[in-house]
């Protein structure tokens, strides 16, 4: 039977149950890796975390994210850290490995105009020049209430090549998963990029140029790699249908990402996503977008129905170009880039400083390296409590328990 082209409301079906780990303080976290695009006060949370947790703080910067504020900032805090800042240039130099997904959309109304992808490969390229084994990528609108979650992550990388945090406050969706849960419907978040535990020293994959490079992050060549979720994280709030362009922007990448999910989720392979799928899920995806419309529509007059009504209107527009031949186009690239990018990882020399690995990649002129930890062991009043806080609960739970 062929699978069946629906997007799914939720994926988590296919992580696996991650085992409580008892060594969680001797999994050492290298480093918080930030791709900003934010102004200063944003990266003050991360820095926070990262003296708790004795790791680096790298900071990859562009539009509103300077180093040089971001470092002012975090010096006028009475935060101990070792921070890395960089100012991305336009053109890295030595560039990134030429990959297809890179440049297959330029000067088509699917090109990406963000740098995320750009900023999480070559933090994987530091990671390796530096032999950091465990690194956390972060986002600048994220926050992780307890530090002690991100030890967890880290401890379950042994066995799992990826860890996120569940995102809890404003839902990390696209716009179109947004509107379902907007009109009633049911929609579920993933693992995703936000806040996601990495092991770097073997880890092979790259992040495509797509919206939802981060799941495409977690596939193997036919499958999800094992990934887990664990901890909590919060982001902050935004309105997704302000402006109709996001919607844009998201579409291929939300058809992609969401396509592959959902043969994932029917026990089938990436190896199923041929034309005939495509066309399917293209149809079925254009079905759901006009039934959101038509409940938006129906709700009670206000700015935020006229704004998601705009957004995914555009979604819509968009989709129309969406042929299946650029879906299957994009999958066989992304599978040559796979290999490109694990033979230049392969190729990736040790470098024996901050500064030298920096200038390696050609953006040592472009950072600023902040050299402040004052003693070996971590500083980590708040991871106390934290621990504090689960063995009491711990506690309590093992009461409750022989009570009944």
């Amino acid at each position: 039977m062929p699978p069946s082209p629906q997007q799914l409301a939720s994926h988590l079906g296919l992580l696996q149950q991650p085992v409580p780990d008892g060594q969680i303080s001797a999994s050492k976290l290298d480093a918080i890796i930030v791709p900003s695009a934010r102004t200063a006060p944003y990266l003050v949370h991360a820095a926070g975390l990262a003296e708790e947790l004795n790791c680096t703080l790298v900071v990859l910067c562009s539009k509103l994210a300077k180093r040089s504020q971001i470092i002012r900032k975090i010096e006028e805090q009475p935060i101990v850290a070792d921070v890395v800042a960089v100012d991305l240039p336009d053109q890295l130099d030595p560039p990134m490995p030429a990959l297809e997904t890179l440049t297959m959309f330029a000067g088509t109304p699917f090109a990406r105009r963000t740098d995320i992808s750009t900023k999480r490969n070559l933090a994987l390229r530091l990671a390796r020049c530096l032999g950091w084994r465990r690194v956390v990528f972060l986002d600048d609108d994220i926050e992780v209430p307890d530090s002690l979650d991100l030890r967890r992550a880290v401890a379950l990388l042994e066995t799992h090549d990826g860890v996120g945090l569940e995102i809890g406050g404003y839902p990390d969706n696209s716009v179109v998963c947004h509107a379902i849960r907007k009109t009633g419907g049911k929609q579920e978040t993933f693992v995703g990029g936000g806040a996601l535990a990495v092991p770097t020293d073997r880890t092979e994959s790259f992040f495509p140029d797509i919206y939802n490079e981060d799941w495409f992050f977690l596939l193997g060549d036919s499958a999800l790699l094992p990934v887990a979720l664990i901890g909590k994280a919060k982001q902050y709030p935004y309105d997704p249908f302000v402006n109709p362009d996001r919607a844009r922007r998201e579409e291929l990448g939300d058809d992609l990402a969401e396509g592959i999910f959902a043969l994932l989720d029917q026990g089938r392979t990436i190896d199923d996503a041929d034309h005939s799928y495509w066309k399917g899920f293209l149809r079925a995806r254009q079905t759901l977008i006009n039934q959101l419309i038509e409940r938006a529509r129906e709700m009670p007059p206000s700015d935020d129905r006229e704004h998601m009504v705009a957004a995914l209107t555009a979604a819509r527009g968009r989709l129309a170009l969406i042929k299946p031949d650029h879906c299957v186009a994009f999958l066989e690239a992304w599978r040559r880039d796979r290999e490109v990018w694990k033979r230049h990882l392969a190729k990736v020399q040790p470098q024996p400083s901050i500064a030298e690995a920096l200038a390696y990649l050609g953006v040592g002129r472009h950072s600023t390296i902040r050299l402040n930890r004052t003693g070996p062991g971590p500083k980590e009043p708040r991871l106390r409590r934290a621990r504090e806080r689960l063995d009491a609960a711990d506690a309590q739970a093992q009461t409750s328990t022989a009570e009944t």
